[in-house]
């Protein structure tokens, strides 16, 4: 679903990213694992349109997308969830979930309270918040909205910005496994962290040090080399 071949991209004159390899296909879940400042979230804002690519090739759905806007290619289903949540406090747990499918081409009403019915059998919690304010809700609430609200463009590839920041042990496992099940339904995932616990549910791994990918593999297989992944997180 998504290609990354050599790409080389940056933020002005400063290069960040070097000569990055990655892939997801469809029905996977693909975890890219680093410490602060190894380049994650510039490398979403790569894919999805936000910082420019200098050299390389991206391909989304067989297709270059590398020049498009950022709104275009989330509206062709490349849905990027950035860190932090960023949603629109003042508005309410269901107005905040039907901005995300808006705009979408050829949205009905019918189809906008399909997903909306959806999202509140994913997470139950936000059906009963349905009426109060999106900043009104805790951490894990929030995050459980921003990710509810993307899902309701019904993207091809989903990306998230470690969406585990901040949050109890419990509430990031109830995520994940939300994002586990996406993956079995054929959806694309492209998920950044810093938390080990992802290889649990990724199928594989990317390291990512320094804008480099410095290490790929199964992610069963990067479990079993914990000094390996430490080392490269250091």
């Amino acid at each position: 679903m998504i290609s990354l071949e050599k790409v080389n991209a940056g933020i002005g004159r400063v290069q960040i990213l070097r000569a990055v390899d990655i892939e997801a296909k469809a029905g996977e879940l693909v975890a890219v694992l680093g410490a602060n400042g190894a380049g994650k979230t510039t490398l979403l804002r790569t894919i999805s349109g936000v910082v420019p690519v200098w050299s390389g090739k991206l391909l989304f759905d067989g297709k270059s997308v590398i020049g498009q806007a950022a709104h275009r290619l989330a509206q062709h289903g490349l849905v990027h969830i950035p860190q932090g949540r960023q949603i629109i406090p003042m508005l309410t747990v269901e107005e905040n979930l039907k901005i995300g499918a808006l705009h979408m081409p050829g949205i009905t009403s019918e189809e906008m309270a399909r997903r909306l019915e959806r999202e509140y059998q994913r997470f139950p919690v936000l059906k009963t918040r349905r009426n109060l304010a999106g900043g009104s809700l805790s951490g894990g609430e929030q995050q459980m909205l921003a990710v509810s609200r993307g899902l309701m463009m019904a993207p091809k590839l989903l990306m998230l910005d470690e969406p585990s920041l901040g949050l109890a042990p419990q509430i990031i496992e109830r995520i994940l496994g939300a994002l586990s099940g996406l993956a079995r339904s054929g959806i694309a995932v492209l998920l950044v962290e810093q938390k080990t616990m992802v290889l649990d549910i990724a199928d594989r791994a990317y390291v990512l040090k320094n804008g480099a990918i410095v290490h790929s593999a199964g992610a069963a297989e990067m479990r079993d080399h914990g000094e390996l992944f430490r080392h490269y997180l250091s």
